[in-house]
């Protein structure tokens, strides 16, 4: 068994409660879920969205049966942290340093607080152009204005974890309404859906000149949608609940009702990729895709009716810039508590979280700020940096990945929890392809700009 000298995140390590064994699943459940909501946030970032609908409004719902798959990985890779954090007691940090060293620990921990950055980036840019479309202030303000989202995250914190765990899922239930409401007003047809979600050999060959193929599209949501941040928040704040850390018993309830409450998070982000694909296949499918490229052509297009048709109104945009807003806020916990654990796990440095979230969103918000400083206030500008941000995450994941996989596979560590056959054999399989569909992303990105 590996050993490590502190809890991660020891704030609120060990602090929630949950019922005795005799209790029923649904209170025990209800006891573990949370931890999922703050997880699947990352598969429902900004960074996801222009994705999703380009891809409805390009190539139909094709490319639904890519969201399926990748959510599938991302319900067996956060599975796997949910065991290291409940087995090990540690995060997947500590559990890195483990069996790294210091030296490799500390080029780790850059490369992985980058990602965080990158991020945060994104989430910054959603911020700043929702708060552009609801209230018309400059992109620079928006930008500067979610600085101070540090305050939310402290108040929040005095209240408890628990508390930070229903924002978060108000957040994804706000989202999941808006889209809903939505799609539910385009119309789609059920039978082209349910047709979307059988895997295609079209994904592999469909193309529209001048734009991406629809084999570039589904690399980019595939490659966006394990976020290399929430691997290491998951290991993490699964510990949040007092479960028995040495009986047997209490460690398979604590995987088993915390792996379920993943699932059913995650499931909700799936649904909610699913409706903005859905969504740009049902409105703007046909329509010239020159004209849904960015957030605010996407917002002005559900505005007008010779562009969607007779569902377009001002409060369809509206929705979709709260629903932009409020993905954007997600970052203000989930990337501070990542921080958070990544530095004390890879390098044991711990600093109060206000400075912590300052110097984060402070390195997110300087690219930004100096794209509009050196090409002006325009949301084409700070979206470009949006994709280049989803790309370096690309290039980030596997680092995540692939200790994730040993440490979980490994039976000294986990004993009676290690992977089965079949999970190892899957996760290296869904390690594998991810990195090669990155490197295909990303070498179809530097080839566009050439």
């Amino acid at each position: 068994m590996l050993k490590i000298s502190t809890v991660s995140l020891e704030e609120i390590n060990n602090t929630v409660y949950i019922p005795d064994p005799n209790a029923s699943f649904l209170r025990k459940l209800w006891a573990f879920s949370g931890p999922g909501a703050l997880v699947a946030v990352g598969y429902m970032d900004p960074g996801n969205w222009i994705t999703s609908i380009q891809g409805g409004a390009l190539y139909s719902y094709l490319l639904l049966s890519v969201i399926l798959i990748s959510s599938l990985i991302a319900m067996l890779l956060q599975a796997m942290c949910v065991k290291i954090g409940v087995v090990t007691g540690m995060d997947l940090a500590q559990a890195t340093k483990s069996m790294v060293g210091k030296k490799i620990s500390f080029c780790l921990w850059i490369s992985t607080e980058l990602a965080i950055i990158a991020t945060e980036i994104a989430e910054v840019i959603g911020s700043a152009v929702a708060l552009n479309l609801l209230f018309d202030i400059p992109l620079l303000i928006g930008v500067l204005l979610t600085v101070f989202d540090v305050v939310i995250l402290l108040i929040l914190m005095k209240f408890g974890f628990r508390k930070i765990e229903a924002i978060v899922f108000c957040l994804i239930a706000t989202i999941f309404i808006i889209f809903a409401y939505e799609v539910l007003r385009a119309s789609p047809e059920l039978s082209d859906i349910i047709n979307g979600f059988i895997p295609r050999t079209d994904i592999f060959t469909a193309s529209i000149k001048g734009h991406d193929s629809a084999l570039v599209i589904a690399l980019g949501i595939v490659g966006a949608t394990v976020m290399p941040h929430n691997l290491y928040l998951h290991s993490s704040i699964v510990q949040t609940r007092k479960y028995d850390r040495q009986n047997r018993t209490s460690l398979k309830d604590a995987i088993k009702y915390a792996t379920i409450d993943s699932n059913i998070q995650l499931s909700f982000s799936f649904i909610i990729n699913c409706l903005l694909l859905i969504l740009g296949a049902a409105l703007f499918y046909g329509n010239d895709p020159d004209n849904l490229g960015r957030f605010t052509q996407l917002y002005d297009a559900l505005k007008d009716p010779h562009m969607v048709g007779p569902v377009a109104s001002s409060i369809m945009a509206t929705l979709f810039a709260v629903a932009l807003l409020a993905s954007g806020q997600n970052a203000t916990i989930t990337g501070t508590l990542t921080g958070q654990i990544v530095m004390e796990g890879f390098i044991h440095l711990s600093i109060p979280l206000w400075a912590r979230r300052i110097i984060s969103r402070g390195l997110a918000v300087t690219p930004v700020i100096l794209c509009i400083y050196i090409w002006g206030d325009k949301d084409n500008i700070v979206e470009n940096l949006l994709i280049y941000t989803q790309v370096f995450l690309s290039i980030a994941l596997p680092i995540s990945m692939i200790p994730l996989i040993l440490v979980t596979s490994n039976k000294k560590i986990m004993k009676e929890f290690v992977n089965c056959k079949l999970t190892i054999i899957l996760g290296w399989i869904a390690t594998i392809s991810l990195i090669i569909l990155n490197l295909q992303l990303i070498y179809e990105v530097i080839s566009s700009l050439y």
